[in-house]
């Protein structure tokens, strides 16, 4: 791979590999934080309360299956100094078609979604306050504010609470249900129960797996980390990640099967089932356990939001960057040149003009206040659907395009895809394709 002249702040040269240290940590804590929802959680609880600990290989294969991705997005950034963007764009006209309907429609509902689950703990907490409409705009204006004015520093640090208190109540939770520490071991051999093979494939492929583990590359260009140097760091930061997700789902997969499946009690599905959990845990353990669970509900659920606020916000705004630039002739050809420029392309400094630029802050906009017409309206009928088959195929879309760049030119050889990194992403891009299909057929068409 070419050297490049750079020089950090301290004047060492840019191409010193650091140390994996826990001091780097962030931007791993931030995929973690904000890929994590309260449906995620209530699909794991759900498979918990079906299925007792059979499904726990399931969460662990998961995890291991989201560190390759997420390694993946975020190698291809520093190898090359080109964002996730630039890549797919190096692939055809056909990426920006895709990822343009995309990110227009997914930020239109989800925006309404994220602003309803994080209203929908705060009316359990305060019932005698104003109602779900009046907390989701509140918490979606309060989203807008903290990432407008803030710059990544500042994010992470709130990021990094957020997830504290995520884990913090969910272990205690898994903690006082009183786990079978011999069932969730006996858990972790592969079996498949009958009628457990989309609950299985869920928990591998869906708890935080979304668009945010594309923009984990850009929170790593924000933390300042630029170029291949900082190539183990990441590496140990997007392990520490997907570690805490995978803990979170064992958590999860414990109450589930520990509190709901000997009781036979059933949840509503999507957000409104983690209402009915805060219920079954008053009746259980008392009034104390069911608030600290629903504040950790809130935390769950407004990680989220600021997470998509702050990371789409700023994939959408390279995109519209990418788009007005034209392709270079050796775009898809010249690895060592593009790895020389990667301070031109990446790093700190574009990541913070990119938020204060007007791309940026229109897709801020864009997802606060249109979706709040969803709050009044069910949602259209068209837009269901459109959103529902744009967003079962962003998965495999991101697992595939990983696999072409990574084997490319396009990336330097020493950066390249091993046999491991290509059976691992081939791996989770067929498992993808499976829940694609699946996805859509369950589509009310």
């Amino acid at each position: 791979m070419a050297e490049t002249s750079a020089t950090t702040e301290t004047g060492e040269p840019a191409s010193r590999p650091r140390k994996s240290s826990w001091k780097y940590i962030g931007p791993g804590i931030v995929v973690a934080a904000t890929g994590v929802g309260a449906g995620d959680l209530v699909a794991t609880l759900i498979a918990g309360s079906k299925f007792g600990y059979t499904l726990m290989w399931a969460a662990v294969i998961g995890c291991v299956v989201k560190i390759s991705l997420a390694e993946a997005a975020g190698r291809w950034h520093l190898a090359t100094g080109r964002t996730l963007f630039d890549g797919w764009r190096s692939l055809g006209a056909w990426t920006t078609v895709y990822f343009a309907i995309y990110v227009v429609v997914w930020g239109f509902i989800y925006g309404a979604t994220a602003m309803s689950s994080s209203a929908l703990p705060i009316v359990a907490l305060f019932p005698d306050g104003p109602g779900l409409k009046f907390w989701a705009i509140v918490t979606g204006l309060i989203g807008l504010v903290f990432v407008w004015f803030n710059r990544y520093a500042v994010f992470e640090k709130v990021m990094t609470v957020l997830i504290g208190i995520m884990f913090v109540v969910v272990m205690y939770v898994a903690i006082r249900v009183v786990p079978d520490v011999g069932a969730s071991f006996a858990g972790l051999v592969p079996v498949l129960p009958d009628g457990s093979l989309l609950y299985t494939l869920g928990l591998i492929g869906g708890v935080g797996g979304t668009i945010t583990m594309a923009a984990y590359g850009y929170w790593v260009n924000a933390k300042g980390w630029s170029n291949s140097s900082w190539m183990k760091v990441m590496r140990l930061d997007n392990r520490v990640a997907y570690i805490t997700t995978g803990i979170f789902v064992v958590a999860m997969l414990i109450v589930g099967a520990e509190l709901l499946h000997a009781s036979q009690i059933a949840l509503t599905s999507g957000d409104r089932g983690l209402i009915d959990l805060g219920t079954v845990l008053e009746d259980r353990f008392g009034a104390g356990t069911a608030k600290l669970f629903l504040i950790g509900f809130f935390a769950t659920s407004f990680s989220s939001l600021i997470g998509v606020w702050h990371g789409v916000s700023l994939m959408f705004a390279d995109f519209v960057e990418r788009f007005r630039a034209p392709v270079g002739p050796g775009a898809s050809e010249d690895s060592e040149a593009s790895a020389a420029s990667a301070e031109e392309h990446a790093g700190p400094a574009v990541t913070a003009r990119q938020q204060r630029s007007l791309p940026f802050r229109a897709y801020l906009l864009w997802l606060t206040f249109p979706p709040m017409t969803l709050l009044w309206l069910d949602e259209p009928f068209g837009l269901v659907i459109a959103y529902g088959v744009l967003g079962a195929f962003f998965m495999p879309f991101l697992a595939l395009t990983l696999i072409w760049l990574l084997n490319s030119s396009r990336t330097p050889g020493e950066w390249r895809n091993g046999w491991g990194s290509n059976g691992m992403l081939a791996l989770s891009g067929l498992l993808f394709v499976v829940l694609c299909v699946q996805q859509v057929r369950d589509l009310p068409w």
